[in-house]
């Protein structure tokens, strides 16, 4: 095969009137898993929007797997409750804001996707490690942490509040 008769990319060629032997694209052509036509889905927004929706179903599983990416790809900075203070800013590196404060909290969720596909400040995009899917996943538990720190009795459904006040 190494001595076979052939072309090699952006080679000169004879053969066709533009004189290249690698053959441009048919138009519309797309790469195997690079089709991205659900905007929202692949970049967090809507035009020039952040989405407040979740392109997906937020279900029990999408929560599990989003704890589970977070705990991989950023509690080493943001640390396992969204705080900022992760094991790499204990040693020295600068703290990420807390997920907590209400510029956070206020945000849309297209606002978290956006970060973790291109990065923002000091953090770096997160595009090739972590899935579109699991992007989202990884918003989805961030809110949860949110609403973790940030609940009241009033959030806590009418059948648990009961629970809770006769454990009083």
């Amino acid at each position: 095969m190494h001595n076979q008769a052939k072309y090699k990319p952006l080679a000169a060629s004879d053969f066709f009137g533009d004189g290249r032997a690698s053959r441009p694209l048919v138009e519309g052509t797309i790469a195997r898993g690079q089709l991205d036509a659900n905007q929202a889905m692949y970049t967090g927004k809507v035009g020039k929007d952040f989405v407040t929706d979740f392109p997906v179903p937020v279900t029990p599983a999408l929560l599990a797997r989003g704890q589970q990416r977070y705990n991989i790809y950023c509690t080493p900075c943001h640390d396992q409750t969204g705080y900022g203070q992760g094991m790499v800013v204990k040693r020295g590196f600068k703290a990420p804001p807390s997920f907590h404060i209400d510029r956070l909290r206020q945000a849309p969720v297209g606002y978290y996707y956006d970060v973790m596909t291109n990065g923002f400040g000091t953090m770096l995009n997160y595009a090739q490690q972590v899935r579109p899917e699991d992007r989202w996943a990884i918003a989805a538990y961030i809110r949860a942490l949110q609403l973790s720190q940030h609940a009241t009795l009033s959030d806590v459904p009418a059948e648990e509040q009961q629970k809770l006040e006769m454990e009083k």
